[in-house]
């Protein structure tokens, strides 16, 4: 079974950072790519970044947060700067994974808490 784990929310001050990660674990085969999505309270979940062979973020994070994985941890990062109180919102690790029965699935963190306050 696939797990991810995430890490690295908490609450923190217009204009500071957080690095969020994601661990994967179990029996995999590869990772095909992963993504961190987010969802506000009342709003509907929305992509954030994503990393496969390319990396695309959302417009409103650009320039501001940087995905990246660690393909021998089986990690992936969201490097967030210049936080906003609209950033305020659970995060939550998504993943693609190919199992050794080669099937592709989709696997979801639990989601880490991001608050952005004075």
């Amino acid at each position: 079974q696939v797990q991810l784990v995430e890490s690295g929310g908490g609450l923190v001050q217009p204009g500071g950072s957080l690095r969020l990660s994601c661990a994967a674990s179990g029996i995999i085969f590869n990772i095909v790519s992963m993504a961190w999505y987010r969802q506000a309270p009342g709003k509907q979940r929305e992509l954030v970044a994503v990393i496969a062979s390319s990396t695309n973020y959302l417009d409103s994070v650009k320039g501001r947060f940087t995905i990246s994985r660690d393909n021998a941890k089986k990690t992936a990062y969201l490097e967030m700067k210049s936080l906003k109180p609209e950033d305020t919102a659970v995060y939550y690790c998504n993943a693609e994974i190919r199992s050794t029965d080669l099937r592709l699935r989709d696997y979801w963190g639990q989601g880490t808490q991001v608050t952005v306050s004075s």
